[in-house]
């Protein structure tokens, strides 16, 4: 998925709260994607105070849209450097080309992960069926050691398992007996859990992670703090396990990872390391475009989407600079 943020300083989702419980709400921010047919979504990461969680770096929840009002999701041939990108819906259906020959639906209950690490260009556009779309779109930092290895996409579908009541999905890494063996570059987690009303679950977790628990439904709290819909709690390393209660039927999406311990730089849909790295890959993108999507570029061409690729905003005046 895009993002058409076009200064650094407007990456900042809302503000971030402590409480008592030491639990640190991420406040959402509505964002237009997509260019002309600008599709809302709410950003919870990054934010000035928080960039990441482990290696995940961009949380964006989405729906449920009413897709014959809103028009559904039209994303354009777009690019991206340094990271991967993990689809995951809750309803809808969406159609993914990318530039290594790709062609994959993304589905309810599916994995979508496409790492981009040089450079890789690609669309994203909801299937005429589609009447509902829901999900999450996620991204992952690439660590120094593997952000220019070449690209590729996997699909995955996880088997379901079970925290007492709840049931658990977990499309990167393992938890409750489900689990994937999506390829990932720095130890992470990243789950479904949907728990009916009034149920408490106790969630194991690996205390050399830090975790965000977003919210995509229901009435619910963490570690007895209640965290709305769309908001992202956090959670620091040192923790085995949080309590997580549902007094209405919930969905939340857990995160987490070993913290990166890595600056980056984050502008547009790049992942560098330097301002004038990322000058660097808009300059390539750019040509590109102009070029017509030259196929032996740094982002080659997506074969099969009927239009024009995004051209890329402009760049900040001010320089960019690292944050992790």
């Amino acid at each position: 998925m895009s993002n058409l943020e076009r200064d650094p300083a407007e990456l900042v989702a809302g503000t971030a709260v402590l409480d008592e419980a030491d639990v640190e709400l991420l406040e959402p921010r509505d964002v237009p994607l997509g260019g002309p047919r600008a599709m809302n979504v709410r950003r919870t990461l990054p934010q000035r105070r928080r960039s990441l969680i482990g290696g995940w770096c961009f949380v964006d929840h989405y729906g449920p849209d009413d897709v014959d009002a809103t028009g559904g999701m039209r994303v354009p041939p777009h690019p991206h450097t340094g990271l991967q990108t993990v689809s995951w819906l809750f309803e809808g259906e969406i159609d993914h080309r990318d530039s290594v020959g790709s062609h994959a639906l993304v589905r309810p209950g599916e994995l979508n992960l496409m790492t981009a690490g040089r450079g890789i260009s690609h669309s994203e556009v909801s299937t005429p069926g589609t009447r509902r779309l829901h999900g999450v779109q996620l991204w992952v930092a690439l660590p120094e050691a593997s952000r220019d290895i070449a690209p590729f996409f996997e699909h995955h579908a996880p088997v379901a398992g079970s925290i007492g009541p709840a049931t658990v999905r977990t499309f990167v890494g393992s938890l409750a007996g489900s689990g994937t063996t999506a390829t990932v570059f720095s130890p992470l987690l990243g789950a479904e859990l949907v728990i009916p009303a009034g149920a408490t679950i106790e969630v194991p977790l690996d205390a050399t992670f830090e975790h965000g628990v977003l919210v995509d439904a229901g009435d619910v709290t963490v570690n007895g703090v209640a965290v709305p819909v769309s908001h992202l709690a956090y959670l620091s390393p040192g923790r085995s396990r949080v309590a997580v209660t549902a007094a209405t039927p919930t969905r939340i999406v857990l995160l987490g990872g070993e913290p990166l311990g890595e600056q980056i730089v984050m502008w547009w849909n790049f992942i560098g390391r330097s301002h004038d790295e990322i000058v660097a890959f808009r300059a390539d993108w750019q040509g590109e475009v102009i070029a017509a999507a030259e196929p032996h570029g740094r982002f080659g061409t997506v074969e099969g989407y009927d239009g024009a690729p995004l051209p890329a905003p402009e760049l900040p005046t001010v320089r960019l600079r690292p944050r992790g």
